[in-house]
């Protein structure tokens, strides 16, 4: 489960971020709306956690105008707005959730879990495309049932392709959303993860499911049902 930190106080955030990976999420950090939106635009992700005093804007306000114009997932709000007024306009508003500073990083990553666990379409547990599963939850895919062996970066990238099955995703995109908080990455960085992706899918028959599309990007073979 990936999850987007929306949070200026960058001490802060990379504790929940630490936090929630010690819970077995994926945790991203976002120290203001411009970040979250580009993050939110190449990323899936299962949850946002959100902070209301933002540099560059109010949270809630950025969270109801968000939702007039596309789906987000689910948006719980962590701020230090303690007032009654506060958490009703948050709820209100938009968010599946409120919780106040200072808080508790297992009581958060528990409301994170219970926001995932309510029925909808916004969460698909577990993605297929041809003999290929992939668990969204625990970060595990299988080809007929057999476990694939992934690094985390393998795990990240095939997420990112199974979650558009289907649809070719462009490398700029893969790299953006696997590498977008890392400044200093290989040329080569996507090729080689894919090369080493398809290659353990071949071992276990499914190499062909994972195609590229010279000049566009690389596509995971969805199939009808």
């Amino acid at each position: 489960m990936r999850v987007l930190v929306i949070d200026d106080n960058l001490r802060l955030a990379s504790l929940v971020c630490e936090g929630l990976e010690l819970c077995g999420f994926m945790a991203d950090h976002a120290p203001d709306l411009c970040r979250a939106e580009e993050s939110l635009a190449v990323i899936v992700y299962d949850a946002v956690i959100l902070d209301l005093g933002l540099p560059d804007g109010d949270g809630l306000a950025w969270l109801r105008s968000a939702q007039r114009t596309r789906t987000l997932p689910p948006v719980l709000i962590l701020t230090a707005r303690t007032s009654l007024g506060d958490r009703v306009a948050g709820l209100d508003g938009g968010a599946d959730d409120y919780m106040v500073k200072p808080f508790e990083i297992d009581e958060l990553a528990a409301r994170v879990r219970a926001l995932l666990r309510r029925p909808g379409e916004r969460l698909t547990p577990v993605l297929r495309a041809g003999s290929l599963t992939f668990d969204t939850g625990t970060r595990c895919a299988f080809v007929n049932g057999e476990r694939l062996d992934l690094t985390r970066r393998e795990c990240d990238v095939l997420d990112i392709l199974m979650r558009r099955a289907g649809r070719v995703v462009s490398r700029a995109s893969i790299e953006n959303a696997v590498y977008h908080l890392e400044s200093d990455i290989s040329a080569n960085a996507i090729e080689a993860t894919m090369s080493r992706l398809r290659r353990k899918l071949t071992t276990l028959g499914a190499g062909h499911l994972l195609v590229t599309r010279r000049g566009d990007g690389y596509m995971i073979q969805s199939f009808p049902k």
